[in-house]
């Protein structure tokens, strides 16, 4: 059984129009939403073996700081084949992860991810907001099967999830 975790990068700022979009950091709602999302992903106990991110500088903050916040001591691997590339591009290099790897968490950038999720799952994602992340499970001992294969979808969460209703475990585990 393997397990990747599809993560779009958490909201970033704009407030610097002479940024290029590359360069981009986030705001103070996407470390506040990450406060909250890696504290859901802390209490179901999940860490990934290896972590790969584009190297935007937004999706790097993403990967630090859920890292961090799910004390993950996972190898990263920022990678500019994830900034703006196609989905065969994304499917390659999660093919070429090595066997022992059971879970992989992918960050990176809509449309991408987004066409990522819905080729390797039956349902449908209508859209994937910014710090969502959908958790796929593949029946499959090897990375390079995924591509003949559909993975079951685990869970899909996003911040908004959490705007009214806050369970009391993570309320409480937020710092």
């Amino acid at each position: 059984m393997k397990t990747i975790y599809l993560i779009r990068h958490a909201k970033s700022g704009w407030n610097q129009p002479d940024t290029r979009d590359f360069e981009r950091a986030l705001s103070k709602r996407g470390k506040k939403d990450l406060n909250t999302i890696g504290s859901y992903l802390a209490l179901r106990g999940i860490k990934p073996d290896v972590i790969l991110s584009s190297c935007a500088l937004r999706a790097q903050q993403t990967a630090d700081i859920l890292s961090q916040k799910i004390n993950s001591d996972s190898k990263k691997y920022y990678l500019k084949e994830l900034y703006l590339s196609s989905l065969e591009e994304m499917k390659e290099i999660i093919m070429a992860q090595e066997s022992s790897v059971k879970t992989i968490f992918l960050v990176g950038h809509n449309p991408q991810l987004h066409e990522l999720a819905n080729s390797f799952i039956d349902e449908h994602i209508n859209k994937l907001p910014t710090l969502g992340i959908v958790a796929i499970d593949f029946d499959i001992s090897d990375w390079s099967e995924i591509e003949d294969v559909k993975g079951k979808l685990d869970f899909f969460i996003f911040p908004k999830q959490f705007k009214y209703y806050m369970p009391r475990q993570i309320r409480g585990f937020v710092s």
